[in-house]
């Protein structure tokens, strides 16, 4: 998903499936902890209805609605941790599981400044 959007202006927006089937109305945006980069959307799925969260990336922002690819029936199972409320990582995950998208940790960075850190070279007492 494009990371520049404001997440205030996806709330309200009509979402589809990857069919093209209205699944509902966004009602709200969770950022991730770590980065601030929308991550999650709750969907309101009908009036009387509870409230699915749908990744999204890789979803798709399309001429003002969201287009998520996944079955409408799929989303309308996914976990339900009620909006409103941080999500857990441990919550995440299983969304992550329930969407089949891959969940392995990011690849380790190696640290190139190891043993060059404060004080290499030359201590000061």
């Amino acid at each position: 998903m494009q990371t520049d959007i404001d997440p205030r202006n996806l709330i309200g927006r009509k979402a589809f499936d990857r069919k093209g089937t209205k699944i509902g109305t966004i009602d709200e945006v969770y950022l991730d902890d770590a980065t601030g980069v929308p991550e999650w959307a709750a969907i309101r799925t009908g009036l009387f209805s509870r409230d699915a969260f749908v990744p999204l990336e890789p979803s798709e922002l399309v001429e003002g609605t969201l287009h998520v690819p996944f079955d409408r029936a799929l989303i309308k199972d996914a976990p339900d941790f009620g909006v409103g409320r941080h999500l857990s990582p441990e919550q995440e995950l299983q969304l992550y599981h329930h969407y089949g998208l891959d969940v392995a940790p990011p690849p380790s960075v190696p640290d190139h400044d190891f043993g060059k850190l404060a004080g290499s070279g030359s201590e000061e007492a």
